[in-house]
């Protein structure tokens, strides 16, 4: 395996290279909430798993954990109530805002990687009969619409809060990509109809 290497922000100090998980679960923590782990995970599921992904909690904490030797990051215990154990929380450091922050503005953006499973599905077609590629069409287009749904619903939720302001747009854009993926499946559901018409005799 190829060890990441360190890079230099824009002081000329070094700063460590880190996965693009850390520096979701660094954003995250870059809106500044004291957070634990548990809270991490819902707004990952409530936000980036619309166009990014969201982390398991094992990843979450094993990027927290990064975080902290990094210094990007501390942790304390917040006493809960009687029978319910401890809790620990985190918050950013100002070394973690600046490093996000250069982060955000400063590297490579790496292209999207559509992996599309339904399409694949299509692609071998020739081994499918009609009523297979249609059933696995009308699964995409109700899972797309689902999310679409659900993008819609946590835009309207996000708007109460000034500090999601950002958030709130990938959300409308999840909105309408969902959106989109919707209507190709309709799309594609007509071509189907169409090429078995130009088949029938």
């Amino acid at each position: 395996m190829v060890k990441k290497k360190a890079v230099d922000d824009a002081a000329g100090a070094e700063r460590p290279a880190l996965p693009a998980t850390s520096w979701a679960v660094l954003g995250l923590l870059s809106f500044g909430e004291e957070l634990s782990g548990y809270d991490l995970k819902k707004w990952s599921d409530w936000s980036l798993r619309f166009f990014y992904w969201s982390p398991s909690f094992s990843q979450i904490y094993s990027e927290l954990k990064r975080l902290e030797k990094a210094g990007y990051a501390t942790s304390r215990m917040v006493a809960q109530e009687t029978g319910t154990r401890d809790k620990r929380v985190y918050r950013i450091t100002d070394e973690g805002m600046e490093a996000v922050r250069t982060w955000a503005r400063e590297a490579p953006v790496d292209p999207p990687v559509l992996k599309h499973g339904p399409m694949l599905r299509l692609w071998l077609g020739h081994l499918l009969e009609g009523e297979q590629m249609r059933e696995v069409l009308a699964r995409h287009r109700e899972f797309a619409e689902t999310m679409r749904v659900r993008a819609e619903e946590d835009v309207e939720g996000a708007k109460a809060n000034e500090a999601w302001t950002y958030p709130t747009l990938t959300l409308k854009w999840a909105e309408r990509y969902y959106a989109s993926e919707r209507d190709l499946a309709d799309a594609m559901l007509a071509d189907i109809e169409e090429l078995e018409r130009g088949k029938r005799p």
